[in-house]
C-alpha cells in the first residue's frame, strides 16, 4: 500500500497481487515491471518473485485500517483479472472493497474477457469503479466487455495511447483517462489523438481526464492540453 500516490487520478495504491505478464503492445515498457525488479533488488519481501504473479494475502485487509476516505487504485503493480489469480481470491478482494465502504476503489484490467466472465459472480458495491485499458483501436473490444459489467462507474484508461481512437462507442462509460507513455523508450502521443478523444467525450457527456503527455521527461512535458488541465470526474463523484 502506498500513501500519496504520484498517479494523477488516484490518491493511494493497494496491491493484494503483484506481478503480471505482457498481453498487448501497451505493456512493452511496463513501469510496474521495472519497479518490481528494482524492489526485488532492494530486498522488498513482497517482490521476492520479481514480476511473477504473486498473491499477497497479508495485504488483503490493509484498506480497512485507513480511516480517512481515499481513492485507491487496486493492483497498480498487477492485474486482478490475471488468469493466475484464483476466482476465490478475486472475491476476497471484492469483499474487502465492500467492507471498506468509505473508500473509492479503482480497478483496471487489460483482461476484459475474464472480467466479463466473472462479473456476474462478484458483489459490486457502489464504491468500486471498474475500468479497462485500451491503447489502440485493435483493443477497443475491451470496452464492449466492460459494458457487460454492473459497476457503478465504468472507465477507460487510454494509456499509453499508441494511436488514434476515432468513433469510440462511449455508451455506458462514465470516465475517460488519456495519457502518453513515459519512461525509457517512450512512444510519442500525437496531440490530435488526445484532442479528438476530448471532443468525443464532450459530445457524449463523458468526464475527460488528461493525465500526461509522457515522454522521457514527463514532468517537463506536463499535462496541459490546449492551454489547460483536464481533471474531470464522473458526475456526482468528485
Amino acid at each position: 500500500m502506498a500513501l500519496g500516490s504520484s498517479i494523477e487520478w488516484t490518491e493511494a495504491t493497494w496491491n493484494p497481487v503483484t506481478g503480471c505478464d505482457k498481453v498487448s503492445p501497451g505493456c512493452k515498457h511496463c513501469y510496474a515491471e521495472r519497479m518490481a525488479l528494482r524492489l526485488r533488488a532492494m530486498g522488498q519481501p513482497n517482490y521476492r518473485n520479481g514480476f511473477a504473479v504473486t498473491l499477497q494475502p497479508q495485504a488483503l485487509e490493509l484498506p480497512l485500517g485507513w480511516k480517512k476516505p481515499r481513492a485507491i487504485f487496486v493492483n497498480s503493480m498487477s492485474d486482478l483479472f490475471h488468469e493466475r489469480v484464483p476466482d476465490s481470491f478475486v472475491r476476497q478482494v471484492f469483499d474487502v472493497m465492500r467492507r471498506a465502504s468509505w473508500h473509492r476503489f479503482q480497478v483496471l484490467t487489460k483482461r476484459s474477457e475474464r472480467l466479463a466472465k466473472l462479473a456476474s459472480s462478484l458483489d459490486w458495491p457502489p464504491n468500486v469503479w471498474m475500468g479497462v485499458s485500451v491503447e489502440s483501436s485493435s483493443f477497443a473490444h475491451r470496452i464492449d466487455d466492460l459494458r457487460r459489467v454492473p459497476a457503478a462507474v465504468r472507465f477507460l484508461s487510454l494509456e499509453p495511447l499508441l494511436g488514434p481512437l476515432p468513433g469510440l462507442d462511449l455508451r455506458g462509460i462514465d470516465w475517460v483517462i488519456v495519457g502518453g507513455e513515459s519512461g525509457p523508450g517512450a512512444r510519442p502521443l500525437e496531440p490530435s489523438w488526445a484532442t479528438d478523444l476530448r471532443d468525443q467525450c464532450r459530445r457524449a457527456g463523458v468526464a475527460f481526464f488528461f493525465k500526461q503527455w509522457g515522454g522521457t521527461n514527463k514532468k517537463r512535458a506536463g499535462r496541459q492540453l490546449e492551454g489547460r488541465t483536464w481533471d474531470e470526474l464522473p458526475r456526482g463523484r468528485g
